[in-house]
């Protein structure tokens, strides 16, 4: 019987026929092939994916969160004029956000659902003006449209 001889490399592999050690390499090129495809599909599904963008439509308003942060960083930058740095105050506004009671937390929550409301209005409106195909542009800005 023939000895099987180890392979230098991983893609290589060794068999033996009539007595005589026969080296088989494998290509890549399968490989490559398969990477190639899978490429270009995830590059043709980002293309699909990619929607675009109507500048008409309402956006989405701030959460509660965002109009304490207004607030509070027309505070923080009064009381501490030497910080500059946006990771600090952002830090430091969590922390406050965090140790607050609901009632104090009650006044943003009311400007979030007040424009929450209005998106709302405003998605319906728009979305009844794209469903007639009649949209026109409108001479007042929407508050959203910055």
């Amino acid at each position: 019987m023939a000895k099987k001889a180890k392979a230098s490399s991983p893609s290589a592999s060794a068999s033996t026929s009539s007595g005589k050690l026969v080296l088989r390499i494998k290509s890549n090129e399968g490989m490559k092939r398969s990477v190639r495809q899978i490429i270009e599909k995830t590059k043709a599904t980002q293309r699909k994916n990619k929607q675009k963008v109507d500048a008409k439509k309402p956006k989405k308003p701030p959460t509660a969160f965002f109009y304490f942060m207004e607030d509070f960083r027309k505070e923080f930058q009064e009381q501490n004029p030497d910080v500059k740095s946006m990771r600090d105050v952002g830090k430091a506004c969590g922390d406050k956000w965090k140790t607050m009671t609901y009632e104090e937390k009650v006044q943003y929550y009311d400007i979030a659902t007040e424009k929450r409301a209005e998106f709302a209005r405003a998605t319906t409106e728009y979305n009844k003006k794209m469903e007639s195909g009649d949209y026109e542009e409108t001479d007042e800005e929407s508050e959203y449209d910055e």
